[in-house]
């Protein structure tokens, strides 16, 4: 063997040493992928996220995928003759948009677990409707009514524990009812982070289509790797935060203040992003933490 060969192979060796305590710390903990965005669309990414996914629940986690489908939705909608509409950045959701969603979240969320299958782990695809999962009432966006779209009001998490007890990873879309057994379309980002709370889930990571939280969004150095839920507090009451990110943050802090330990915003379209934030000291995103906690020591 060469002595370039040797040192890539040591390189190898020194990144799974440097795995092995983040593996001995989160064996058998919950966490939860909130899968969309740009990793949804691009089949290479899509197969990426997967591995990742299998991977850790080989190593010992107990993942559950969230999935939304909003590019997919939109395209169908508008292949259906509709425009698509939204308000607040919320789609309004009239009957027959909700039959589209639906369908669409059905067919999105088949071809995932079949990717997951294919790298020999058991998966079984559901949603918030199976077993009652998500229970929700009727979400409103500043007053408006948008349709079909609900708001998280009860999480059932009997049918996900059976699911992780037979060794499976359980792949949700975020269709729920109503206490009229009508069916609502969920934001994604919603109901990944109601799963995760009824969880007690250590780990939440959103897969977007940023870096991350900047400070400053205009400058990409001024990307924060580690953020406690004070300072994101801050950072919203002074206006950093804007745009498609500050439900997200919202969502975060919510999660933290819930019981979830840690919750991470992720480039999806970065090749294996969730290895590289779980696995390496440094981690390529944003961690959200409890105030106090130590983000490269504690990850």
């Amino acid at each position: 063997m060469s002595t370039i060969d040797m040192e890539e192979e040591l390189k190898k060796a020194q990144v799974l040493v440097e795995a092995l305590p983040y593996i001995q710390k989160f064996s058998r903990k919950i966490i939860v992928v909130k899968y969309g965005g740009s990793a949804m669309v691009d089949e290479e990414l899509k197969r990426k996220v997967i591995q990742d996914v299998v991977l850790l629940k080989l190593v010992g986690f107990k993942p559950i995928i969230v999935h939304g489908g909003g590019k997919e939705i939109s395209k169908w909608v508008e292949k259906s003759g509709m425009t698509p509409e939204f308000k607040n950045g919320l789609r309004v959701t009239d009957e027959p948009t909700m039959e589209i969603a639906e369908m669409v979240l059905n067919r999105v969320n088949k071809s995932l677990v079949s990717l997951i299958e294919e790298l020999g782990v058991k998966a079984c695809g559901i949603s918030g409707k199976d077993g009652g999962m998500l229970k929700v009432e009727k979400k409103y966006s500043k007053g408006e009514d948008i349709g079909y779209v609900g708001e998280v009001k009860d999480v059932d998490t009997t049918l996900i524990h059976s699911l992780l007890k037979d060794d499976f990873i359980p792949v949700i879309c975020p269709i729920g009812y109503d206490n009229d057994f009508h069916s609502y379309n969920i934001n994604a980002d919603d109901a990944a982070c109601a799963i995760a709370r009824a969880m007690n889930a250590e780990k939440l990571a959103f897969l977007t289509d940023i870096e991350g939280v900047y400070k400053d969004p205009n400058d990409p150095s001024t990307l924060i790797s580690e953020l406690q839920i004070s300072e994101a507090k801050e950072f919203i009451e002074k206006g950093y935060i804007g745009g498609g990110m500050l439900p997200k943050l919202n969502n975060c802090i919510d999660a933290i203040e819930n019981g979830v330990s840690r919750v991470h915003i992720l480039d999806g379209r970065i090749p294996h992003c969730l290895l590289l934030e779980i696995f390496t000291n440094k981690g390529i995103g944003t961690a959200i933490l409890k105030d106090g906690d130590e983000m490269y020591s504690n990850k």
